[in-house]
C-alpha cells in the first residue's frame, strides 16, 4: 500500500491524542493550581541517500511540558489557603508513591489525623517531612510559609510556630509534569528550597487554562484531523485507480 496511508494514519493518531490533551485542559479550567498541557507535533524528517529523498514520514505528537505561566489569584479569606507568588516556586508535597513532588495547588486542609494536605489529598511537606498540626484555636500562614497556631484554650497572643512550608525552586532544574498534575524532577530526586519564595495567605491560584484559546485549538485540531482523513480517502482512490488500470486487457 502507498506510504501516504501510513503518513495519514499516524497523523490521525497524533490529532486524536492532541484532542484528548486539549479536552483534559478544558475539563480542568476551574481546577485550583492546574497547569495546562502543551501539545507539540514533531516536524517531518526528510531522509535520503543523496540521490533520493523520502518525503513521506510519520507524524508524532506528545505532551512535552506544561504551561508554566501563573493562573489568576482568587481571594478567599480562608486561613489555610495560600497562593504562591512568582512562577518558579512550587509547593512540595508527598506523592502517592511516597516521593517528593510539587504543586501550585494551595487549597490546603487538615485531615482527621492532623496531617496538612492539599485539596486533592497530597500531604504537604515542611522542614522535616509531612506537616502534622495539633488541635488549634486559630492558624496563620505568613508570607514566607511559616505556620503558626494558637493552641486550643490558649491566649490569642501566645502563638506557636509549628513548621514551614517547603517552597521549592524549579529554576534551572529539569522537571516534568505527571498525569496527577504534580511536578517531578526528571529521573528522580528533590528540588532545593527557595528561601526567597513568598506566598499570599487567604488566596488561591486558579488554573492557567485559557478557555478561548483552548476552543480555538480544538477547532484547528479537528480541521487538521479532517485533512488527514481526506488524505486516507485520496490514497484509497489512487490505489483503486491503479488496480483498475492493471485489470485492463492488454
Amino acid at each position: 500500500m502507498d506510504k501516504l496511508v501510513y503518513t495519514a494514519a499516524t497523523g490521525l493518531r497524533a490529532h486524536m491524542a492532541a484532542q484528548a490533551a486539549i479536552a483534559n485542559n478544558m475539563a480542568n479550567a476551574s481546577t485550583t493550581g492546574f497547569r495546562a498541557d502543551r501539545v507539540v507535533f514533531d516536524r517531518l524528517n526528510l531522509k535520503g541517500d543523496g540521490s533520493t529523498i523520502e518525503a513521506r514520514a510519520p507524524t508524532s505528537e506528545e505532551v512535552t511540558d506544561a504551561d508554566r505561566s501563573p493562573g489568576a489569584i482568587q481571594l478567599t479569606g480562608r486561613p489555610l489557603d495560600v497562593a504562591i507568588t512568582g512562577t518558579t516556586a512550587w509547593l512540595a508535597v508527598q506523592a502517592s508513591d511516597g516521593s517528593e513532588a510539587y504543586t501550585r495547588r494551595g487549597d490546603l486542609e487538615v485531615a482527621p489525623s492532623g496531617v496538612l494536605q492539599t485539596g486533592d489529598g497530597h500531604p504537604v511537606i515542611g522542614s522535616g517531612g509531612p506537616i502534622t498540626l495539633p488541635p488549634y484555636q486559630s492558624l496563620t500562614i505568613s508570607s514566607d510559609g511559616t505556620i503558626s497556631i494558637v493552641p486550643q484554650g490558649g491566649d490569642a497572643k501566645d502563638t506557636q510556630v509549628i513548621d514551614k512550608l517547603k517552597l521549592a525552586d524549579t529554576k534551572g532544574s529539569d522537571t516534568v509534569k505527571g498525569l496527577d498534575n504534580l511536578l517531578r524532577v526528571r529521573g528522580g530526586g528533590a528540588l532545593p528550597e527557595d528561601m526567597d519564595a513568598k506566598v499570599q495567605g487567604g488566596a488561591i491560584e486558579g488554573s492557567n487554562v485559557n478557555m478561548t484559546q483552548a476552543l480555538v485549538d480544538m477547532i484547528e485540531n479537528q480541521r487538521s484531523y479532517e485533512v488527514q482523513a481526506n488524505m486516507m480517502k485520496s490514497a484509497k482512490e489512487i490505489d483503486e485507480s491503479g488496480a483498475s488500470l492493471m485489470r485492463l486487457p492488454s
